[in-house]
């Protein structure tokens, strides 16, 4: 039997429940328990893939398409599993479901209500994982919002229902909430954290332990005050302080015995925690003996949580290269203009040992992102593109290559003269919003003696994809001619994956996003030979600045 542990949030949002329910997904998969972890946010999209990510960050896909919160791109990097579309619920799907069982008639004629129809139908989806699987030995459930919000209500009704239906050892409540520093007193203030467990105390949950997120470790004084007012052990007040590294909170919680507090409350009789290699991983992430600066040209760099994936995988690329990743980030307006000068590129790429341009959707922005392809194209700067960092570099080839000065995407100009990236066909005439993409794992077949196929050291790889546009086949042809090297293609050889420039230090493109299946102990091959790519370059210059000294 399953065991359940509910992490819930308090007094403010973003405090890192998704880190802190990871976390705890790492440890207790070190002590050799099979563990799933999953999120329910309150909100009534029915996923985050209609969602700016100025609202919402990173739209995270899973190896079946679906769309998810960022935050399960921390479940999966943190535990090394693979999860699927019932590891993510919200609202929306939550009355979705309930609306088109009632349209069946399958309440026979009854009242929907939130209780029992909506509660039952999340008590379900907690149970979900475990009915399809019987060897899973927890499940994590974060909810998402925080204590208080009128959202989430029907999700903590149905957690207080599902503890109450099952023994006391079998279910477990983290709850995180703020302790605010007060630095122009020099005080750590309770309150707000009292507060925060009194509301869910209210509602009919009793949090067994207590995470709180503070600036600064909170004193034994403070966590015997919160122990004493939350009636929970002192021992159970975990510190979850800042720390560099998101690595290091495994670790942080380890020290403070968290996994064993639950192991002894669940039932849990295993193996201690072997965290040795975790524990040099992330000295090496904390200690590199060298750097590097990656210039990411995006169109959200103002939310760093926008490109969530693509930040941490340099992270995991730079622990196999020991190196540390400076990563700059430029706004890729800030480049516009078809005749930027060239002083302008030079002043944001400056000291930069490699270029990414990740993916995005619209217009906005482009030019700019073209003119950084040409850049690292013509100055020999490593380049790697992800999606839309595909399209831009056929775009920008196109046009000074291959000579095809009207090139474009029929995404940004429905009229284009060379449409060297049009619209899948299976797209074209599709107004709904939302589940329209090629959305999730494809395969890939890599061509020989190419970089691609050197970077993952096989021939068949499979990624996951998010977009509608396509590299126009009625152009393959001309771009080969001019040495463009299509070297990763689907098996039917008709959608290009990867291009590449051989006669380049590094400059390799794809359509899919690799950042989705990076992890910190098997960094993404291709992210890993671009560090490495970059730290060449990084030497070459110095060697050349020396030599010119």
């Amino acid at each position: 039997m399953a065991k359940y542990i509910f992490v819930t949030g308090g007094v403010v949002s973003a405090l890192g429940k998704g880190i802190a329910a990871a976390s705890l997904g790492q440890l207790l998969k070190a002590r050799g328990l099979k563990v799933v972890l999953q999120k329910f946010d309150p909100y009534l999209n029915v996923d985050p893939g209609t969602m700016s990510p100025f609202q919402h960050g990173e739209v995270f896909v899973l190896d079946d398409g679906a769309e998810c919160d960022l935050d399960l791109g921390h479940y999966e990097r943190f535990t090394d599993t693979a999860l699927a579309q019932i590891n993510n619920l919200t609202s929306g799907v939550v009355y979705e479901t309930i609306l088109q069982r009632e349209r069946k008639g399958e309440y026979l004629g009854r009242t929907v209500q939130v209780i029992p129809h909506v509660t039952d139908e999340i008590m379900r989806r907690i149970k979900l994982p475990a009915d399809l699987d019987s060897e899973i030995d927890v499940i994590i459930t974060e909810i998402g919002g925080t204590v208080g919000d009128i959202e989430s209500l029907p999700f903590l009704e149905a957690i207080r229902q599902f503890r109450l239906d099952r023994p006391v050892e079998d279910t477990l409540c983290v709850h995180l909430t703020l302790v605010p520093y007060i630095a122009a007193a020099g005080e750590i203030k309770t309150k707000p954290t009292q507060h925060s467990v009194r509301e869910l105390r209210s509602i009919g949950i009793q949090p067994d332990i207590l995470m709180c997120r503070a600036e600064v470790s909170v004193p034994d004084d403070a966590r015997r005050k919160i122990a004493l007012f939350c009636n929970v052990p002192v021992e159970s007040v975990i510190n979850a302080v800042d720390v560099p590294s998101i690595y290091q909170v495994p670790l942080e919680f380890h020290r403070q015995n968290l996994d064993t507090q639950v192991c002894q409350r669940l039932g849990l009789d295993v193996p201690e925690a072997d965290l040795s290699d975790w524990e040099k991983m992330v000295s090496i992430i904390l200690n590199p003996p060298e750097h590097v600066k990656i210039a990411v040209v995006g169109k959200y760099v103002e939310l760093k949580d926008a490109y969530k994936s693509i930040s941490e995988s340099f992270v995991h690329a730079g622990i196999p290269n020991h190196v540390g990743i400076e990563l700059v980030w430029v706004d890729s307006e800030s480049l516009e203009g078809r005749d930027v000068g060239e002083r302008r590129l030079e002043e944001a790429f400056e000291d930069c040992h490699g270029i990414l341009v990740p993916g995005g959707f619209g217009d906005r922005g482009i030019q700019g992102k073209i003119n950084a392809v040409r850049f690292a194209r013509e100055r020999g700067v490593p380049y790697f593109g992800i999606c839309l960092g595909l399209q831009v570099a056929l775009i920008e080839i196109g046009r000074d290559v291959v000579g095809l000065p009207m090139a474009n995407s029929s995404e940004f100009d429905p009229a284009a003269e060379h449409p060297v990236i049009d619209l899948m066909l299976e797209q074209r005439g599709v107004t709904d919003m939302g589940g329209t993409m090629r959305l999730g794992a494809y395969p890939c077949m890599l061509g020989e003696n190419t970089l691609a196929v050197s970077c993952y050291g096989d021939s068949e790889i499979s990624e996951r994809h998010r977009h509608r546009y396509e590299v126009n086949n009625e152009y393959r042809g001309q771009f080969a001619d001019h040495g463009v090297v299509f070297s990763g293609l689907s098996p039917d050889g008709e959608l290009v994956e990867i291009i590449e420039l051989p006669d380049h230090p590094f400059f390799l493109a794809v359509q899919f996003h690799p950042e989705l299946k990076s992890r910190p102990n098997r960094p993404h091959p291709i992210f890993k030979a671009f560090v490495a790519a970059a730290m060449k370059h990084k030497f070459s210059a110095s060697n050349t600045a020396t030599v010119g000294g």
